[in-house]
């Protein structure tokens, strides 16, 4: 009677469809692939290592590549193959998780060292029944520095009937020592559309009913990981009393209605702040948590981006009638409005964590969205400042205005001297140029339309032909450089560097700029900011007329 009871018990969907072979692995055909080509080609690996998030499958392949290679087939004569029988006495072991050869760990309960030596004990001797020792160890990142140590020579070289397989969520967690020693298999988030097909796939098993709204919501609260998809599945069928409809997936989620989010979304861009606020309380009292609203709208704004980019994403098969809907109805919100209501929306999310009354929180970001939402971005600022300032400086008598300098012929300038080719170098902004005309070469002579350097043999190939070409375009000459590849002498850079000196040492003879150098041990003139006459007069003036001490200066 109780083994009729135990056989009656309820497994969970997770568990009742896991994988039995690699067909059934969702998302994962490069491992697949490999495994294949590695089995079919005898080049079987001594240790892998799987790592991804929750859910996608590493225990599952851990456990289906210990049957690939240890399948002996219905006859019993079989060798390691990508399609295990599931019929011969290892295969039945090892998914019923019996199987001597097979020892499955968890890295979280046994991370000392002594733990490790006694696995590792027992490498030596060969496997009872099955051609290959495999040992799963999940979660390894949790093994201690000792552990790891421990199985560092076992792992390098093993016996040729031991197979490793480790499993992690936190690959960065496991030593470089350790990795170099593995194969290495990164398994992917499973896609929505993947999701769903699984979830049809399971529910038409079930012979239960769904709607395809509420799939959907699952399939995006999974975030990619099968085992949480059909975790809140499994709930979802009970909740309903083996029916799934939207709105039941939407309470269980805490999820507010898609219609309502999509309603909420259209009065935050209409900027009608009484609107939204009571919109937020009408979906708060039904519910809905202010993180998980929040959460939406960040959604609904990458997707209304998205679509912007990419119209024919619109005809996704993954987008629901709703958001479909609300990506026309909203598909002439510029990028740049989108791209900030972005920006405070996750500015949001970081705010709400912290806030002490979550709803109150959300109702000040709201509002803070609804209210900018009207407001004209920096770049409409400007352009509007542009045209006040085109429309001010119209000429009384009509006249057009004079064209951009930009679009004209540019005016030439006069180089007399190296002073004059820097002026001009500074003034349009060519910081690489004149680097290089200060540090790379230096000048024998040096006149409108021609010169004569030495240039140093670390300059930049280009720096003739870029310096020629720019010389030409702001004088209108075509200009004369004689180069000399000899000793550089003395560069602008030097002369600078040497004014700049001298100006140091006379300044710092200055009485008070003496004693300030002798008082602060260790102080030095960095640089020296040169001030025309009047504006030095200006400013002494300011300072004696307003300063709180200016008797003492008179007395």
């Amino acid at each position: 009677m109780a083994q009729e009871d135990e056989n009656k018990q309820y497994v969970a969907l997770a568990r009742k469809y896991r994988p039995q072979n690699f067909e059934d692995l969702l998302g994962q055909d490069a491992l697949v692939q490999t495994l294949t080509n590695a089995i079919k080609n005898n080049r079987l690996h001594h240790a892998y290592i799987l790592t991804g998030i929750r859910g996608v499958g590493k225990t599952t392949t851990a456990r289906l590549i210990a049957r690939a290679i240890n399948c002996i087939g219905e006859d019993g004569k079989g060798g390691p193959t990508i399609h295990p029988c599931g019929i011969c006495e290892n295969c039945k072991a090892i998914a019923a998780d019996r199987h001597i050869d097979v020892i499955e760990l968890d890295a979280a309960s046994k991370t000392g060292v002594d733990d490790m030596r006694e696995i590792l004990d027992g490498v030596r001797y060969k496997p009872v029944s099955a051609r290959y020792k495999v040992y799963i160890i999940d979660e390894v990142h949790m093994l201690s520095k000792s552990a790891f140590n421990a199985l560092l020579k076992t792992l390098e070289e093993p016996p040729a009937h031991v197979k490793f397989i480790f499993a992690t969520t936190e690959i960065r967690k496991v030593p470089v020592t350790i990795l170099s020693r593995c194969q290495r298999f990164d398994l992917q988030r499973l896609s929505v559309d993947t999701l769903m097909q699984l979830f049809h796939k399971i529910l038409t098993a079930e012979n239960i009913e769904a709607d395809e709204q509420a799939l959907l919501m699952v399939a995006r609260a999974a975030d990619g990981s099968a085992r949480d998809g059909l975790s809140m599945l499994d709930q979802a069928i009970v909740l309903g009393d083996g029916k799934i409809d939207a709105q039941t997936v939407g309470n269980m989620l805490g999820l507010a209605d898609r219609h309502q989010t999509a309603d909420l979304y259209e009065k935050l861009l209409s900027g009608d702040v009484s609107a939204v606020l009571q919109k937020v309380d009408e979906m708060y009292t039904n519910g809905a948590s202010p993180q998980l609203i929040l959460q939406d709208l960040v959604d609904l704004t990458h997707l209304l981006a998205k679509v912007k980019i990419i119209p024919d994403y619109l005809h996704d098969v993954s987008l629901s009638e709703t958001d479909r809907d609300l990506c026309a109805k909203l598909c002439n919100v510029p990028i740049n409005i989108l791209s900030k209501i972005w920006q405070m929306l996750i500015k949001g999310l970081s705010e709400i964590q912290y806030a002490l009354s979550p709803i109150d929180a959300l109702e000040m970001i709201l509002m803070r969205i609804a209210y900018s939402a009207s407001l004209p971005t920096p770049a409409d600022l400007l352009k509007e400042l542009k045209k006040k300032s085109t429309l001010t400086e119209t000429p009384a008598n009509n006249q057009p205005l004079a064209t951009d300098v930009s679009q004209n012929s540019e005016s030439h300038v006069v180089l007399e001297n190296t002073n004059d080719l820097i002026k001009l170098l500074t003034a349009k902004k060519q910081p690489l140029l004149m680097f290089a005309v200060k540090n790379d070469m230096s000048f024998k002579e040096f006149a409108n339309g021609q010169m004569h350097i030495a240039l140093s043999e670390k300059a930049d190939k280009n720096l003739i032909m870029n310096l020629r070409g720019f010389l030409e375009k702001h004088t209108g000459i075509n200009w004369k450089i004689d180069i000399d590849y000899e000793p550089l002498g003395e560069t602008l850079a030097f002369k600078e560097a040497q004014a700049l000196n001298a100006d140091k040492k006379n300044i710092s003879e200055y009485p008070l700029i003496k004693a300030i150098l002798d008082e602060f041990s260790g102080a030095k003139i960095e640089t020296i900011i040169r001030r025309s006459i009047e504006a030095a007069e200006e400013e002494q003036e300011s300072f004696v007329t307003d300063s709180p001490i200016t008797d003492n200066f008179e007395d």
